[in-house]
């Protein structure tokens, strides 16, 4: 390409940023898109390699690969520690100033401990494929740990005290959101299903299945009768729903509702999110979630060529609340923002954005789920099959699709799950001779 040629820069390799650097396909334009990891995720269904249905592979794909037949595309691995919006640089970790013409930054979210980052290492969040290996990691070996005390103490001629065992099969999931509710549904299942008959000293359907909700309802902004709906599914499936219900502290081994003081021995946190730090180095103002205030086109006050998009933007939806943070806003933000950008190009007015709300849902164990889609309000095992559908469509790579949609098949007539393995386990291996 000729050095004249317009040079886009895009952080962040999550929905907004691919689906806006896929909108410059053939167009005059140089692209670098920039990210710390060199994998797109398909957020949604990481709960789903968390509860061990899938593995990281099946929800993931190389950024490279994607854009293997782009050629305006160039993919740079690099974290993006700050922007110099007057000179048009973004700073990268290893001291680097990547220039541009235009700026997308689709940095996406990380979870909000309100105020308690001390709970983060106690009570993970699931937005990375770290974080779901380690969630998979601590459900496995909850039961693991229970086995080999329980046969620990028959060896000794007692038996394990019921409020030991308790605390190890006792799993509280803090925030009752899509991703706390299909969590919950999904471990309820590896309970009494999936480990039935696999263990000899410990009973896995005792299990105790916590989920917290700080407000009145699960699924908090979904219709009542969406919200009921889902309530009454995890309680068939054993799950205690506890709504208006605050969290006041998170300690190893316990959780404080109120308070209450519940013994357990796997937590895990739903609760919510905060926008990426980065919006804050964009020097421009922020609502109280992190996220940036843009303009009706996208774009930063007084940088008309820096454009915010995704879970990092602070769009108002119809009701006047900031779009949610899902698939949705972030994809369709990020190709406004390339179109804004071309229109740039050719001298045109950059257009307001117009978001198209797609629906919302959430599944509830094997063949149920809720779904709000328009007017229509649909639940059970047809909402069940929408949500399937629908995420294999958006799932990237024609293998990643079959794959996905074959071991959805296999899990939902075996209720088998194929990922069940422990990797990564730091204190097995610090046990193992060298």
């Amino acid at each position: 390409m000729q050095p004249t040629t317009p040079h886009v820069v895009i952080v962040g390799g999550g929905f907004g940023g691919i689906n806006a650097a896929k909108a410059f396909a053939k167009q005059p334009v140089r692209v670098t898109l920039i990210d710390r990891r060199n994998h797109h995720l398909f957020q949604p269904l990481l709960y789903q390699v968390a509860t061990a249905a899938l593995s990281p592979g099946q929800i993931a794909a190389p950024i490279r690969a994607i854009f293997r037949r782009q050629p305006n595309v160039e993919v740079l691995l690099a974290e993006v520690t700050g922007f110099d919006l007057d000179g048009r640089h973004v700073l990268t970790a290893d001291g680097g100033a990547i220039d541009y013409d235009y700026l997308i930054v689709a940095a996406g979210a990380r979870d909000n401990y309100f105020g308690h980052d001390e709970w983060r290492a106690l009570a993970p969040g699931l937005k990375s494929l770290d974080e779901a290996l380690d969630i998979r990691r601590r459900i496995l070996r909850a039961y693991e740990t229970a086995e080999r005390e329980a046969l620990a103490a028959r060896a000794d001629g007692r038996e394990l005290s019921q409020r030991r065992l308790d605390e190890l099969l006792t799993f509280v999931i803090i925030g009752g959101g899509p991703t706390g509710v299909e969590m919950a549904g999904a471990i309820a299942e590896i309970a009494r299903h999936t480990l039935r008959g696999e263990f000899r000293y410990v009973d896995p359907s005792r299990t105790r299945i916590l989920l917290v909700e700080g407000s009145p309802q699960l699924l908090n902004g979904y219709p009542a009768r969406l919200s009921n709906e889902a309530t009454a599914r995890l309680h068939r499936l054993g799950v205690e729903v506890r709504t208006s219900s605050i969290v006041t502290d998170v300690r190893e081994g316990e959780v404080r509702i109120g308070e209450e003081r519940v013994l357990a021995g796997t937590i895990i946190w739903a609760a919510g999110v905060r926008a990426s730090d980065l919006g804050a180095k964009l020097g421009v103002p922020l609502d109280r979630g992190g996220r940036v205030q843009v303009e009706p086109d996208l774009t930063v006050p007084g940088h008309p060529e820096v454009y915010v998009v995704g879970d990092l933007a602070a769009v108002p939806g119809k009701d006047g609340r900031p779009l949610p943070g899902v698939a949705q806003p972030a994809i369709q933000g990020g190709k406004w923002a390339a179109a804004n950008v071309l229109r740039t190009m050719r001298g045109e007015p950059r257009k307001p954005f117009r978001y198209v709300d797609l629906g919302r849902m959430a599944i509830i164990g094997r063949g149920a789920g809720v779904a709000e889609i328009g007017p229509l309000k649909i639940g059970g095992l047809v909402a069940w099959l929408i949500w399937l559908f629908i995420h294999i469509a958006y799932l990237i790579g024609f293998q990643n699709r079959l794959l996905v949609l074959t071991q959805w098949a296999w899990s939902y007539v075996t209720y088998q799950r194929a990922a069940r393995l422990i990797t990564g386990d730091r204190s097995a291996r610090e046990r193992v001779p060298v």
